[in-house]
């Protein structure tokens, strides 16, 4: 059965994990997620799963791959800071092809900036953070709700394809309370890894078939033992200094996300199909731009919401789909234009992109978008 509760954001990021099979958390504290791992450490030993407090956050992240490998669903949370130390062992999972989830509730910056205020910095970061063309999901909650059931869409699109899911909420959503009906554990959707076993020395534990671009996974915790290496290697596991290999890697690594883009993307769309307008947001900062929204349609105004969920791949085909009926859009996220970025590759100066942005650690606020919805064309103001 469903069940009424109140509950904070995130909180809500740990009873959706442990309701997708999360039972090993990794991590160390650090505002505004610390309350993740506090959860963790409470709920993990009532569902027979293990939490660890590591020493720091390259030891949370390798620690969290290390628990995968051998079998079980795996999650850490960290912010801004720590999610930069993260970054070296992000690249190793996409390598090794290790599914993980990874919270990150972020904070204002730069370095350890504003340590309790809200801020949606870490964009750009969560897909280019680490080294290397590399393969890179990202998911971003604006409600408690979404945050529960969105956590455990992240861990089925890590297991289905056997890489590091970033989980990007904010401040905003993480220490928000609400009341919220979680769904009935019976009516959840649970993706598990696809499995397969080898026999022989030269193990072939990254074989794909063709026209697939996931190998299944053995885990070391089920008796089996083979290589497993962030160098570039072959289907055996082991390092290659082969360029043609190398290449057919990192392709097919590329391939997994690029080619499913269908099935990985997820948009909110609010009010676009006769919207004139567009206000595109992620995250916590949905909150202002919905209210925004429906005052201006209050007011006859032709404006709607574009919400990327999937914030990485960036749904640009969606958004291509609106632009023959929009004169603007108004891009609304808290930092210095991250997002915006891709709506202008997006657009590609076929429509006027506005943006309203914050990076001193305040809250955007629904007069603030009215504002800047009712400036003509062409107009500047201070952000």
């Amino acid at each position: 059965m469903s069940k009424a509760v109140l509950m904070q954001g995130n909180e809500a990021a740990v009873e959706g994990a442990i309701a997708a099979g999360m039972r090993f958390f990794a991590g160390y504290p650090i505002t505004p997620s610390t309350e993740i791992a506090e959860m963790s450490a409470l709920r993990l030993p009532q569902e027979g799963g293990k939490f660890i407090q590591m020493e720091d956050e390259l030891a949370s992240i390798a620690a969290v791959l290390g628990a995968s490998a051998a079998g079980m669903k795996a999650m850490t949370a960290t912010s801004g800071p720590g999610f930069s130390l993260m970054q070296e062992n992000l690249g190793y999972g996409a390598m090794a092809e290790i599914p993980c989830v990874v919270v990150d509730v972020q904070r204002a910056g730069p370095s350890t900036g504003l340590a309790t205020s809200p801020a949606q910095g870490d964009y750009m970061q969560a897909r280019w953070g680490t080294h290397g063309d590399h393969p890179v999901i990202a998911l971003s909650p604006s409600s408690v709700l979404e945050t529960y059931t969105l956590i455990i869409r992240a861990f089925n699109l890590a297991e289905k394809y056997r890489t590091p899911v970033i989980f990007l909420m904010d401040e905003i959503v993480g220490h928000m309370r609400e009341g919220v009906e979680l769904p009935d554990p019976r009516t959840l959707l649970i993706n598990r890894r696809k499995m397969s076993f080898h026999d022989g020395a030269n193990k072939q534990c990254y074989f794909v078939p063709e026209g697939e671009y996931v190998p299944a996974m053995k885990p070391f915790g089920q008796g089996e033992r083979y290589n497993i290496t962030g160098n570039a290697h072959d289907e055996s596991g082991f390092p290659t200094n082969s360029h043609e290999i190398a290449g057919r890697l990192v392709t097919r690594l590329l391939d997994k996300i690029d080619k499913n883009v269908d099935d990985i993307c997820r948009v909110e769309e609010y009010a676009m199909d006769d919207a004139e307008t567009a206000v595109v947001c992620f995250g916590g900062t949905a909150r202002a731009v919905m209210s925004a929204v429906l005052e201006a349609r209050r007011r006859g105004e032709k404006v709607g919401m574009f919400r990327p969920i999937t914030v990485w791949p960036f749904p640009e085909d969606r958004l291509r789909a609106r632009l023959g009926s929009l004169k603007r859009i108004l891009m609304v996220e808290h930092n210095h234009g991250q997002m915006l970025r891709e709506v202008q590759r997006t657009v590609g100066g076929s429509v006027s992109v506005d943006f309203l942005g914050r990076v001193d650690g305040t809250v955007i606020t629904p007069d603030e978008i009215l504002a800047k919805l009712s400036e003509k064309e062409g107009e500047k103001h201070a952000q």
